[in-house]
Order: C-alpha cells, then sequence, then structure tokens
C-alpha cells in the first residue's frame, strides 16, 4: 500500500496482519517492536487505535480505527465473532471440548468458546480452529492452560495462535503488510455488530 495516501482517500478501517513478536501498543518497553513501527508514520501520528489487542506471541487479523464510537461497537462483548487458528501442545479430547464450550474456570473468570473444531495432529501437536464471541485477556491461552492433556496430567499449552477473521472480514494479507476496507467490507463489518 501506498505510504502517501492522502487523507481524503483514506477508509476508515485499516486491516493488519500482525506478525508474531509485535506488541499492540504505541510505545514498546526495552526496545520492543510494536505494531506502530510496521505500519506507515501516519497511523500513529492521526492517531489510528487498535480494536483488541492480540499479545506479543499471537499472529493475525487487527483492526485500526480512528472513531471512538467505532471502536467502543466493535470492542461490546459478543459484538463479533471472531476464529483462531490454534495450536496446543497435546491431546485434546471430546471431553476438552465438551469442556471449552460449557465454560473452564481461569484467573479471570469462566472462559469458553464457542466452537472448536480438531483439524488433526501433528506429532505432539493438536490443530483446532477456535470461535470466540467474547474475548478476555489471554482468553484462548488461559482456557486451554486450565484443562489438562490425558497422559501426562500437564496443562495443555498453546505453541501457535493465530486469529483468521473478525465478523466478516477475513485475513487476506500477508504478515507484516496492511490495506483499508473497502466500503462494501465496511458495511458487511457494521451489518455483523450484534
Amino acid at each position: 500500500m501506498n505510504e502517501t495516501v492522502s487523507v481524503t482517500a483514506r477508509g476508515r478501517v485499516l486491516l493488519f496482519h500482525k506478525p508474531k513478536g509485535a506488541i499492540v501498543s504505541r510505545a514498546g518497553e526495552r526496545g520492543q517492536k510494536t505494531v506502530y513501527d510496521l505500519l506507515p508514520p501516519w497511523v500513529r501520528d492521526e492517531e489510528w487505535v487498535p480494536v483488541g489487542r492480540l499479545d506479543q506471541d499471537t499472529r493475525g487479523l487487527l483492526l485500526f480505527v480512528r472513531e471512538g464510537a467505532l471502536v467502543e461497537s466493535l470492542t461490546r462483548p459478543g459484538a463479533c465473532e471472531k476464529v483462531y487458528e490454534v495450536s496446543i501442545r497435546g491431546r485434546f479430547t471430546p471431553e476438552h471440548q465438551a469442556a471449552v464450550l460449557q465454560g473452564v474456570e481461569s484467573p479471570v473468570g469462566v472462559l469458553r468458546a464457542k466452537t472448536v473444531v480438531a483439524l488433526g495432529m501433528t506429532g505432539p501437536k493438536t490443530h483446532l480452529r477456535v470461535t470466540l464471541d467474547e474475548g478476555k485477556n489471554r482468553h484462548i491461552r488461559r482456557m486451554f492452560a486450565a484443562l489438562r492433556d490425558p497422559k501426562r496430567g500437564t496443562p495443555l499449552k498453546v505453541m501457535d495462535l493465530k486469529r483468521l477473521s473478525i465478523g466478516p472480514l477475513e485475513l487476506d494479507v500477508p504478515s507484516g503488510q496492511w490495506r483499508f476496507l473497502k466500503d462494501e467490507e465496511t458495511e458487511r463489518l457494521l451489518a455483523a455488530l450484534r
């Protein structure tokens, strides 16, 4: 995307593929790379803000907007579904699936998933597709850590986490890249808000 796009030509919503290792903050501590370091300077200068968060070890779809009302609408609990691809160390069982759909206790309260689909295993890792309709701090990591591997008795550990979609929007740019939403995509996103 051209970094010198005129203000009038800019859209309302910016879609970014956050790479693993970048933090979602305006300023990193101890020289940490932030998402703003990876975006054109005008994103910080014009006060575009991220909609929600992805922790440092999570990659994937992150939206930025400038309108406060839009941020509020998009971050309201249950506003729109988010889909993640998750790789966990350990065997994910039907009992685990029932537990995360029902809700598991964690240090931040009960955490649940709307849907969980097992995609398969590679060695000691289980690959899943998880849909959330709410999101608490480190929701997926804490939810799986509350479960135990049936053979080893150790907590399940998220090894890789990638956000694939938010509502009707799917991640479609390479890692570290961004683009503006088209007007029709923004309208679909707004229509999907509950």
